[in-house]
């Protein structure tokens, strides 16, 4: 059992490591200078603007048109993902083969060398990646949550100013380039929007509102639509009402993340609680069944 432990802490260390090796690696590649490689026009680098056949996703026993495949579409585009779900569906698919190929490995070994493969070596490999499969669609909503929540603190922020620019003479494309500095999970949407404005202001907007999709999005971007064609006090108004409900939403969220802050401090206060009964009480106790069995 000491010995099932120490390997299991050892591999739990080695994996921290080389996790967050990645997540150093990654962040210094990000703070490297960027430029366009002679190889990305290649078209299999190009798959967050291609979609997989029904071809290829009937190979991995996939379909579009099943009810868990539709629910996860939405949930990546709330997300904020715009490449093709599918692409998700088949690493997910991928995964569960992986799974199933190394419990078989295990499962024959065990059979045919008892002791050779190591207890704690699966559960550190498949445990994670069976939980990850298992909760991915609650895992996919939280952050949905999340990101929602953030996204409706942006937009408030873009709709307040575009309230203070209400008398201004600019048009509405300027107003929204004022706003860019105000924003950060938005912005790389907003500015796109921006750069594709005078292709095709309503293009421009329905694709902005799709990358963003939340549904406070949908509002925001009707509010702006609106303002682009008829520059009236009347849509100001309604803009200033957007954003009282903008106001209330961020209100309920912060009341609620306080009820669920509380919640967790409360559970950890009992931990102590709990701690003290242990080494103080149940001795205690356990001294006192023992007198009173010998009485009896």
């Amino acid at each position: 059992m000491h010995e099932w432990m120490e390997s299991a802490i050892r591999i739990g260390a080695l994996a921290g490591q080389f996790i967050f090796s990645a997540i150093a690696f990654y962040a210094l590649l990000q703070m490297a200078p960027r430029r366009t490689a002679r190889w990305r026009h290649l078209s299999l680098l190009q798959w967050r603007t291609k979609e997989i056949s029904g071809k290829r996703l009937r190979m991995f026993l996939l379909s579009r048109e099943h009810p868990r495949f539709k629910e996860r579409e939405l949930l990546l585009a709330s997300c904020g993902v715009t490449a093709d779900p599918a692409w998700y569906s088949v690493a997910r698919r991928l995964l569960q083969l992986a799974v199933v190929m190394l419990l078989s490995v295990y499962a024959g070994f065990a059979a045919w060398k008892p002791g050779s493969m190591p207890l704690s070596l699966l559960i550190a490999v498949v445990l994670p990646i069976g939980m990850l499969l298992l909760m991915d669609i609650a895992l996919l909503r939280a952050w949905s949550r999340i990101r929602a929540i953030r996204m409706t603190r942006e937009i408030f922020i873009v709709s307040s100013q575009l309230l203070y620019l209400a008398d201004s003479s600019l048009n509405i494309h300027a107003k929204l380039s004022r706003c860019v500095p105000f924003t950060q999970l938005m912005r790389p949407d907003l500015e796109r929007l921006l750069a594709e404005w005078y292709y095709d202001a309503g293009q421009a907007l329905q694709r902005f509102k799709k990358r963003l999709g939340t549904e406070d999005a949908l509002t925001f971007v009707e509010t702006i639509d609106a303002l682009r064609e008829h520059e009236s006090g009347d849509y100001y108004e309604l803009l200033q009402a957007r954003i009282d409900d903008y106001k209330e939403k961020l209100e309920l969220a912060k009341d609620s993340r306080k009820e669920s802050l509380s919640y967790g401090l409360f559970i950890m206060a009992g931990v102590p609680i709990l701690y003290t009964f242990q080494v103080f009480i149940y001795p205690w106790v356990s001294e006192g069944q023992k007198l009173l069995q010998s009485l009896g």
